[in-house]
């Protein structure tokens, strides 16, 4: 049996491609990533495959029975991508398609859903058996601020008293890894999320707790935080969509409290405290 991982080489991917480790032969495992030169390290069979080149996937996915397919990173072409490899799969022969969705998506208002929504329906109308992992939000989405947090004096956000059940992308790999090499998953659409659910004034309390600094949350109107975050330099679209997401947060979009994904893992969601601990 041969499992293939798009977007091997991104920081989810990698991740589980050393969680399957654990479990299956390094030989059943193949890599397809846009860049091979970067997947030298991986130490699994590597193809060229990049999402947005219909005419050459097909080749790529000869052998491979599973399929994880891991949502694009370009957002606004993904639905498309994501089809291309939908119908690439059907002409290999693939067997399983797991795809990693977002979390509660037929219900979320972030601007992300739309895309996963149709791709959960390409899936649904291709014939292939499937499972869909919508992921909650990674810690590291907030924890990867906590220098400029530190930096700055404050921890700045649009996400109000939001709760945001995340988890870290460890957390999301390995339960991806126990989809893939487990049995009983097709047809199941998973609401993944950790299992402690915490606010961005939590976050910079438990900041503030480690680093024996004080560390404030400042929360920010929409539009005022995506001109904080361009001022840090990041491109006016992503800024704009960082800050929107925020706003979701504030209206319950990245909560969940079902544990779903402790239960595929089998052991409790990283705590918010390790994450922290883990970033600093």
């Amino acid at each position: 049996m041969k499992i293939g991982i798009t977007g091997a080489t991104g920081q989810l991917g990698q991740i589980v491609v050393e969680k399957l480790k654990g479990k299956v032969n390094s030989d059943e495992i193949v890599a397809l990533v846009r860049t091979p030169e970067k997947a030298a390290e991986l130490g699994v069979e590597v193809r060229e495959f990049d999402y947005s080149k219909p005419d050459t996937l097909v080749d790529p996915l000869g052998g491979i029975d599973h399929l994880l397919l891991i949502s694009s990173s370009e957002i606004g072409k993904r639905a498309e991508q994501h089809s291309n490899v939908i119908e690439a799969a059907k002409a290999a022969g693939v067997k399983w398609i797991v795809y990693t969705s977002l979390l509660h998506a037929d219900t979320s208002s972030l601007n992300l859903a739309d895309e996963h929504l149709a791709t959960e329906d390409a899936l649904k109308a291709s014939g292939i058996a499937y499972t869909i992992l919508r992921n909650g939000w990674y810690s590291e989405n907030y924890t990867g601020s906590i220098a400029g947090a530190l930096a700055g004096g404050a921890f700045v956000g649009s996400a109000g008293e939001g709760k945001i059940s995340s988890a870290t992308r460890a957390d999301f790999a390995k339960a991806t890894a126990v989809v893939l090499t487990g049995k009983g998953h097709e047809g199941n659409v998973y609401e993944l999320a950790g299992d402690e659910a915490y606010t961005l004034t939590d976050l910079a309390a438990e900041i503030s707790r480690q680093t024996g600094k004080d560390i404030p949350y400042k929360n920010l109107p929409e539009g005022e935080y995506a001109e904080v975050l361009k001022s840090f330099g990041l491109p006016e679209f992503f800024a704009t969509a960082i800050a929107s997401w925020d706003t979701g947060a504030s209206k319950g979009d990245l909560f969940d409290d079902g544990k779903q994904l402790s239960k595929l893992i089998g052991r409790p969601t990283t705590s918010l405290a390790d994450a922290v601990a883990q970033a600093l």
